[in-house]
């Protein structure tokens, strides 16, 4: 119950600041027409060619960039001292950072419909039926999801909101694109095709891609489920751990 208000807290604060909705709104949209429009014919010939890969490309990187967004509230709620008011409350000690994370699932629904629909007015039509499309939506926000607690463990050890953003924003972009997000991975060079098979986005990308072509769950989607489930196994307790000190 204390999480569940914690979290309804945090959808408030995200509906009345709409700037928060700007990296899952704004930003695959314009990443969507670029790439497709500007690379589209270099890289597959044509734009509706190059959409199958880009769009769970984006959809991936949307999802980095959502999940980043949660180290950097939470820094800014412990500089404000807000999170001190909380523990003087009776309420259980990690409502508060669960309720930010389960809030941050909002961002992240968001981002994924935002990520297919553009690809859909532009052209793009998958293979797999509208069941298989909520699944690997689905896929992708719960990596989203997983991935947020270890942005939001990030936020509580950084110093300030300044430097989660900083780091975040860089890591993003390196995994996004040192990865099969915009280009096949036989088009890198050697050193960084090594790079970008030890990248877990690849893998992401690859499942959601295989889901959308195929219409069926392939070991590389198990692999996922697996990535995201041990992701939240081990930063889950750790950010516990680092709010706890905080």
């Amino acid at each position: 119950m204390n999480t569940a208000t914690m979290a309804y807290r945090n959808l408030l604060k995200t509906v009345h600041n709409p700037d928060r909705f700007m990296d899952v709104i704004v930003q695959p949209v314009l990443f969507m027409l670029m790439f497709g429009y500007l690379f589209g014919g270099a890289i597959a010939g044509g734009v509706k060619a190059y959409l199958p890969i880009i769009v769970p490309g984006i959809l991936v990187q949307t999802m980095l960039s959502a999940a980043s967004g949660s180290g950097a509230q939470i820094r800014e709620d412990l500089d404000s001292g807000v999170f001190d008011r909380f523990k003087s409350l009776p309420m259980a000690h990690v409502a508060p950072l669960a309720g930010q994370l389960f809030a941050d699932s909002l961002r992240l629904f968001i981002a994924t419909i935002t990520s297919l629909t553009t690809g859909y007015v532009m052209g793009w039509r998958p293979t797999a039926g509208l069941g298989w499309v909520v699944v690997s939506g689905l896929l992708a926000i719960f990596t989203g999801w997983a991935l947020s607690w270890l942005f939001a463990l990030l936020g509580l050890l950084a110093k300030s909101a300044a430097t989660v953003q900083s780091f975040s924003t860089m890591t993003m972009l390196v995994l996004s694109f040192v990865s099969n997000a915009f280009v096949p991975l036989s088009s890198l060079s050697k050193p960084l095709q090594f790079i970008a098979h030890l990248n877990p986005v690849t893998y992401v990308i690859t499942a959601i891609r295989q889901i959308l072509a195929t219409g069926s769950w392939t070991p590389e989607a198990w692999l996922v489920l697996a990535f995201g489930i041990g992701v939240v196994v081990i930063f889950a307790p750790l950010t516990v751990w680092a709010y706890d000190r905080n």
